[in-house]
Order: structure tokens, then C-alpha cells, then sequence
């Protein structure tokens, strides 16, 4: 009977450590993939949906993407939609072969929006989305710089936290952004002359994807 009762609670345990919840990845370039893979391969938990926004597509330089398998001019998303292999009553990926734009913000509805566009200055596309996710409760994660050769260290912390030392935080608080943003960086930045080695990509994409996890727990515990 004893044990019965205790196979029962680990069984009831069991049952509620399914998948739940959307995060949405904005940007499925080199770290934006890395991210999507870890997300994918999450179990007794993670998210029920992942939302996968990129307008663009993959090129010969792209070699975290070829190494997988992509084909040279597929959309990043579809390729990120087409290595999961789960059943998607389990778990599925939603593509969006597009870039965030004002007349598409709205399908960004994920209870966590991770964001991680690159080239270029994005400030203002990612002030947008994390006002956007303000505004219809998500939360969000970022980065203000993540250069360097891999023995860096991480920071991440709401971008009420920093100083005035990191010019991309400065920025985004120019634009509106001031509270309740989760930004990581290695506090290298273009102007550091450093490279973006495979290896700062990996370890980035852990930190964020941890984050990520604990956000969406919070997130779908508020609705259970």
C-alpha cells in the first residue's frame, strides 16, 4: 500500500512536469539556433511552444547551420522547425521566415521573448519588442554585447542594475527601456577589436537558456 502511494505521488509529480508555455526567439542566427536546440532537447519541462522570427536565409557562411545539415538559401526558422523531431502534440516549433516590424509585432506573444538580432544597430527594433512585451505581460532577456574569445565573463542582470560603462544599455535606456529587461554581456563590444568565437556563442546561449526557463516557470506558474 506504501508503495503504491509513493509510485501514485511520483506519478502525479511526473504528470506536471510537461511542457507548458511559448518562448519566442527573435533572430535564428548563430546564437538564436544555439538557443532554439538547447530549448528543443529540455525535458520534464520547457516550453509547449517555441516561436522561431528570421527574415533572413541561410548562406555559406552560416557553418553552425550547414554542420546540421541546412541547405544553403533555406529560411533560418523553417531549418530551426525542421531538426525538431518531437510530436508536436509534445512540443512544437513555429516559424516566421520574417523580421519584426510594427505591422507584425503583434504575433510576438510568447511569455518569454528572447532577443537576439544581430548586425547592425538593432536598438531600436529590440526597445520595440521589449516595450510590446511590457505591454502584454512577457517577459524578456537581450544582450548588450557579447564579443570576446570565450573566457569572458558573463553578466546578466536587469538592465536597472548597470552602470553607465556599456554603451548598448545606454542606448536602450534611451529609448524608453529602464526596468524589468534581463541583459547579458561579456562587456565586449565591437569597438574591443575582439572576435565572436564559437565558444562565447555556447556559453551565451546556456546562460540564456537557463534564464529563459526560469522566467517561463514563473510565467506559467501565475496561470496553473
Amino acid at each position: 500500500m506504501v508503495i503504491n502511494m509513493q509510485v501514485d505521488e511520483i506519478q502525479k509529480m511526473e504528470d506536471r512536469q510537461v511542457p507548458k508555455g511559448k518562448i519566442d526567439i527573435v533572430g535564428i542566427g548563430r546564437l538564436g539556433l544555439r538557443i532554439g536546440i538547447n530549448l528543443m532537447q529540455i525535458h520534464r519541462g520547457g516550453p509547449k511552444v517555441i516561436g522561431a522570427f528570421d527574415g533572413q536565409e541561410i548562406s555559406g557562411g552560416d557553418v553552425i547551420f550547414t554542420l546540421y545539415g541546412a541547405e544553403v538559401g533555406e529560411a533560418k526558422p523553417d531549418f530551426l522547425k525542421r531538426l525538431c523531431t518531437h510530436d508536436e502534440d509534445f512540443r512544437k516549433i513555429e516559424s516566421y521566415p520574417e523580421y519584426i516590424t510594427s505591422e507584425n509585432i503583434n504575433e510576438l506573444d510568447g511569455d518569454v521573448i528572447i532577443i537576439v538580432i544581430a548586425g547592425g544597430n538593432t536598438i531600436s527594433t529590440a526597445s520595440e519588442i521589449v516595450k510590446h512585451a511590457h505591454d502584454i505581460g512577457s517577459k524578456t532577456i537581450g544582450t548588450a554585447g557579447i564579443f570576446g574569445f570565450g573566457d569572458e565573463n558573463i553578466e546578466i542582470k536587469d538592465i536597472s542594475e548597470y552602470d553607465h560603462n556599456n554603451p548598448a544599455v545606454e542606448e536602450l535606456r534611451q529609448h524608453g527601456i529602464t526596468e524589468n529587461h534581463l541583459v547579458l554581456t561579456t562587456n565586449k563590444l565591437i569597438r574591443d577589436d575582439e572576435p565572436v568565437t564559437p565558444y562565447v556563442l555556447d556559453e551565451v546561449a546556456k546562460v540564456i537558456t537557463m534564464n529563459a526557463l526560469k522566467l517561463l516557470k514563473e510565467q506559467t506558474d501565475k496561470n496553473d
